[in-house]
């Protein structure tokens, strides 16, 4: 269960950051808290992930979901560049980031 947490954190994080976006194209409240909700559900599963999983592996993976889709969406939404060296790193990001689920068990 804890890596189901540990996924859905991840996926918090990447809302959280598409929500700093939304919200400094449009400053309100009702934006300002959907990204403080984004970021909170994101600690809250960190959190419960953290319970069984060791503090470095859960962080690396939480970073890795959250740097690596952060960058995947803002390509598909917001027209940021898609060229190879990107993809390429993005992979790292997500190799990097298995290896060290591999590594820890």
């Amino acid at each position: 269960m804890s890596w189901f947490y540990l996924i859905l954190a991840g996926l918090f994080e990447m809302l959280g950051v598409v929500l700093i976006n939304t919200y400094n194209q449009q400053k309100n409240v009702k934006n300002l808290l959907l990204m403080f909700a984004g970021f909170g559900f994101s600690f809250l599963f960190l959190t419960l992930a953290m319970n069984e999983l060791p503090m470095g592996t859960a962080y690396a993976v939480w970073t890795g979901i959250g740097a690596a889709g952060g960058t995947i969406l803002s390509m598909i939404f917001y027209n940021e560049a898609k060229d190879w060296k990107r993809i390429v790193c993005i992979g790292l990001i997500l190799s990097a980031t298995i290896g060290l689920k591999l590594a820890g068990e």
